[in-house]
Formats: structure tokens, C-alpha cells, sequence
């Protein structure tokens, strides 16, 4: 099995390693490839790539736009674009950005950060494993990276 990871130079925190790791921990027998590019909007492409010519099964798109309105509108773009990869290659690729102003202070952004890359891949975990690993936890609220807000 062959997953693909594609994180950024723009990134403060290495969140690709942290997921690789937790990838790796999980699952026997993958083959993790993984590619970094400059920026949120060439992850699309990269990603795309990932799975059409190395024949990845599952991408991981790992990126940390800034707090400025024009990284706010490139990460909305590198989102779109990576919506449209999915839908050309029947493949999912999971979205896993950490704005930097979610951040309380440094400290706070790179353990976000790595909470982040973590949990999104224990949900490619349970993606790969089947559809009901993550069914029993539908509607519980979960967020990825922060506390989880419970069902209502």
C-alpha cells in the first residue's frame, strides 16, 4: 500500500514527519512517498501527482498559510484545487491546514500543529481500514488538532 504525504517550505512546524510517524505506527507494509513544495497552492498538482503517477491509495496535504486576507484567499484556492484533484482521480486527499493564527503563541501553533497532523492520520488510519472505523464516531463532534466539542 502506498500513501502519499505533501507538506511545504512555507510551514513553521515539519507536520509531515508527525504524520508520517503516525502512519507508520499504524500500519504494516506502507510504503510512504512524499514530496514537498513551496507553497499551499502547488499542493494540488503535487498531490495529484502523487497518486497518478506513483499510484498512491490515499495523500495527505499538509500546509500552514499565514494570517494576512491574501494567505486566507491562496489557502481557499489550494483548497479548491485540491477538492478538484480528488474529484479527477477518484482518490481522497486530506486537507490538513493549520493557519497560523490559530495559534495562541508559538508554542501553542506547533502543538496544534502536531495535533493536527496526528489525528488526520489516524483518520487515514481508519479510512483505509474500512468505512466503519470512522462511522462509530460520526456526529460525536470531533475536532482534529484542538478538544473535541461533543455531540449536541
Amino acid at each position: 500500500m502506498k500513501i502519499g504525504i505533501c507538506d511545504t517550505t512555507f510551514a513553521r512546524v515539519d507536520m509531515a514527519e508527525y504524520a508520517v510517524n503516525e502512519i507508520k505506527q499504524n500500519l504494516a507494509n506502507v510504503e510512504i512517498i512524499r514530496r514537498t513544495v513551496p507553497g499551499v497552492k502547488d499542493l494540488p498538482v503535487a498531490c495529484k501527482k502523487l497518486i497518478e503517477e506513483e499510484g498512491c491509495q490515499m495523500v495527505m496535504a499538509l500546509g500552514m498559510p499565514g494570517p494576512e486576507a491574501i494567505d486566507k484567499q491562496c489557502a481557499h484556492e489550494a483548497s479548491t484545487g485540491l477538492i478538484a484533484a480528488q474529484l479527477m482521480t477518484n482518490t481522497h486527499i486530506l486537507e490538513v491546514f493549520v493557519h497560523e493564527d490559530e495559534g495562541l503563541d508559538p508554542k501553542d501553533l506547533k502543538t496544534l500543529a502536531i495535533n493536527r497532523a496526528t489525528e488526520h492520520a489516524q483518520n487515514l488510519v481508519k479510512m483505509l481500514r474500512g468505512p466503519e472505523q470512522l462511522r462509530k464516531e460520526a456526529g460525536k463532534g470531533m475536532r482534529e488538532g484542538r478538544p473535541d466539542v461533543g455531540p449536541v
